[in-house]
């Protein structure tokens, strides 16, 4: 088997050194070039044609964001990103996963030497991810300029606050929730979301989406009520959890140990879902990698959600989608930018009903 290419582009030399013997420690990959610039690296790229770039945020004489954008249009290729840890590195990120990367890994603030060791095999694995992934090129109009899809809305005919709509979503996820809660009216119901990422990223993503949605959408806190037309992220280092205050749903949040090496985990969410929403609930399964939260979504049918997973065409990676199908888990298959109608036909169908199988 052909060895994946890589070329590392950062500034730090140490930087450099350090992820490049990560990917030469690997039997399937290989380090083919590393620059510390965009401008050396654009040379480099076009003689030696990796299969995947790490490429660093901040750097000299050209930034990563400017060189992604610049790349995405003319010459898309899969991109990992190196983030710092901080609210602007995570500010970045998002928009970094907007132009067209496909994930990122989050440098160590202290001791990168030992901190990057420690990341190894996250390094290696989304370097294999990213090598298998969709790349899609990046249009001249972005998404935040787009019109938003003024969907017809449901207003008074939703009477209660019992229905719940449930995501799950990893690598390629951060752009697709952002493709459903576009499309989602004011008055949708309480949305709750689990996106595979770390610490300290998950707000950025939250306050990213609420200032370009017409729902409201924030960082998941303990307790909170869950209310109709919102939607809650899990924070990066919890599982995202409903719970039952009186009458009203609330979230919870848990730090349990990892679930399918996940924390915060889609089974997590998708389990409580089943147990406490079960036929008011819609599930949808979005783009990653893996299979967490396959079984849970098969749960929530069989305690009457309805599931709809992303298809493979839209998918940066088809493989969460791909398992929850296989679970028996899904009963419609759909590209993402038409989930968010789909969803909202099936309430507005007889909203005061249990969903069960429309």
């Amino acid at each position: 088997m052909d060895k994946i290419k890589v070329v590392v582009i950062d500034d730090s030399a140490l930087i450099r050194k350090l992820v490049s013997a990560i990917i030469d420690s690997q039997p399937d990959m290989t380090t083919v070039g590393a620059a510390p610039d965009p401008l050396v690296a654009r040379q480099m790229i076009k003689s030696v044609n990796p299969d995947v770039i790490t490429l660093d945020i901040e750097m000299p004489k050209m930034d990563g964001l400017d060189f992604l954008e610049r790349l995405m249009r003319l010459r898309p290729m899969p991109v990992v990103m190196l983030s710092t840890l901080t609210e602007r590195g995570s500010e970045a990120t998002m928009r970094a996963l907007e132009l067209g990367a496909v994930d990122f890994i989050a440098k160590p603030k202290l001791d990168i030497e030992k901190g990057m060791a420690l990341f190894g095999d996250e390094i290696a694995h989304k370097i294999r991810i990213a090598a298998k992934s969709r790349i899609r090129r990046l249009a001249d109009s972005q998404p935040d300029a787009r019109v938003r899809e003024k969907l017809p809305l449901l207003g008074s005919r939703i009477t209660g606050t019992e229905k719940m709509i449930a995501i799950g979503a990893s690598t390629g996820g951060t752009e697709a929730i952002k493709e459903v809660l576009m499309r989602l009216p004011p008055d949708a119901p309480a949305t709750v979301i689990t996106q595979h990422m770390p610490a300290g990223f998950t707000k950025s993503f939250a306050q990213r989406l609420d200032g370009l949605c017409q729902i409201s959408v924030k960082e998941a806190s303990d307790g909170e009520r869950l209310l109709p037309g919102h939607a809650y992220i899990a924070p990066g280092s919890h599982h995202l959890l409903v719970a039952k205050s009186g009458a009203n749903y609330v979230a919870s949040l848990s730090e349990a140990e990892p679930i399918n090496r996940h924390r915060p985990s889609v089974e997590a969410l998708f389990n409580s879902v089943a147990k406490l929403v079960g036929g008011n609930a819609i599930g949808i399964m979005l783009t990653g990698m893996g299979k967490d939260g396959a079984l849970a979504m098969r749960n929530m049918k069989d305690c009457g959600a309805y599931n709809i997973a992303q298809d493979e065409a839209s998918c940066v990676v088809f493989g969460m989608p791909r398992e929850a199908i296989a679970a028996g888990a899904v009963d419609e298959t759909l590209p993402v930018e038409e989930i968010a109608a789909r969803v909202m036909g099936i309430l507005a169908r007889d909203p005061n009903r249990a969903i069960n199988r429309v």
